[in-house]
């Protein structure tokens, strides 16, 4: 099957919403669920981007209470930062990043998806 989509953007204004709706809305999009042609095995040319995304409604108990954490590898190397520790030393646009890529499929395609999401502050 040969789909020839043409490059869409899709805006999402992230004005006073939170933060899992509009990742969810994101991934939903970049996914290409939201095109006519859509076909799971293919990374659809779909650009997603987020504005005002330092408007998000976070609540204080989430941005501290949220943990992200990576392990490095090495003996003793479970490293975690919370929320707003993040959000002060990344910026917004690496939580939101984050969240939608955890929404996305663990496969090949996820990387050549993520790189069709654009996040403005």
């Amino acid at each position: 099957m040969t789909t020839t989509a043409k490059n869409e953007i899709y805006t999402i204004d992230a004005t006073n919403r939170t933060l899992g709706r509009v990742a969810s809305e994101a991934a939903h999009a970049l996914l290409g669920k939201r095109s006519a042609t859509y076909a799971k095995n293919i990374a659809h040319p779909i650009k997603v981007v987020i504005e005002n995304a330092n408007k998000l409604h976070i609540t204080s108990r989430r941005s501290q209470g949220k943990v992200y954490t990576h392990y490095t590898g090495y003996p003793g190397g479970l490293r975690a930062m919370r929320m707003d520790e993040m959000i002060e030393k990344k910026g917004i646009e690496e939580v939101v990043r984050k969240t939608v890529d955890g929404m996305i499929p663990r496969n090949k395609l996820r990387t050549p998806r993520m790189k069709n999401l654009i996040v403005k502050a």
